[in-house]
């Protein structure tokens, strides 16, 4: 069953996609060769617990940590370790905040020091679909017209487009439904209607879609070993469009 938020409940989620976004805009900073993502965690959740929330992801389904960190063909869900960034990473860095019974959830992509040229193509491209795909988010529209643009965009520039991760609804839950998917038909899936709060989230990877569990055991890498992107945010459907709640 969808939820549909009051006014009252999307204004706490604002306050906690606020949190959030100053979280990942710390993060994106620290973020640099030498550091280990296992520091950034840290950070992470000492920061969100200074501003009163909790880290939505500890704990959830096992999870150890605050922190996704996802390095290079590692696309979601990476355990944070001793692992020390290098120069020419690419490090997917996955964020929740449960606030006042809220949770919002958003991802960025880092690129650490000098990238070869795809690496900066595929880091522009993922951002792009996301706001491609945010551009498709008002009332009467559906998950399938932001499905078939993301799909549209990313296959025109010839970039694999992640199938078995999805984004998601959320609220009460980091995931609810609906299933928001990065591919699809125009006018499928569930129709969005205002009050719906969702999480938008292309992954894109220079290689193939295909994907595997990782070493870590709760993140998932591409099978080929290419390396991927990732970008996230936390929208509300108004009556005008989309309202990011997790804007850096």
């Amino acid at each position: 069953m969808i939820s549909i938020k009051t006014q009252e409940e999307i204004e706490i989620m604002a306050e906690g996609g606020r949190i959030l976004a100053n979280a990942l805009k710390q993060l994106k900073v620290k973020a640099v060769a030498g550091v280990t993502t296992r520091e950034l965690d840290k950070f992470a959740e000492n920061y969100i617990l200074s501003c009163g929330a909790l880290p939505a992801f500890k704990g959830y389904s096992g999870f150890p940590n605050a922190l996704c960190a996802s390095v290079n063909e590692v696309i979601v869900h990476g355990v944070p370790s001793d692992y020390a960034l290098k120069e020419g990473d690419i490090v997917k860095l996955d964020l929740g905040v449960l606030y006042k019974g809220f949770n919002t959830d958003s991802a960025i992509t880092v690129l650490i020091g000098q990238s070869s040229f795809e690496k900066q193509r595929l880091f522009k491209a993922t951002q792009k679909a996301l706001r491609l795909g945010i551009k498709k988010v008002k009332p009467g529209n559906t998950t399938g017209d932001i499905g078939n643009t993301i799909e549209r965009f990313a296959t025109d520039q010839n970039f694999g487009i992640v199938r078995e991760l999805t984004g998601h609804g959320i609220g009460r839950k980091v995931h609810e439904e609906p299933e928001v998917l990065n591919y699809g038909k125009r006018g499928t899936g569930v129709k969005l209607v205002e009050g719906m709060v969702i999480c938008i989230e292309p992954m894109l990877t220079l290689g193939d879609c295909k994907i595997k569990k990782a070493n870590d055991g709760f993140g998932y890498q591409t099978k080929d070993g290419s390396v991927s992107a990732h970008f996230e945010h936390t929208i509300v459907i108004t009556k005008n469009g989309a309202r990011i709640l997790t804007e850096i």
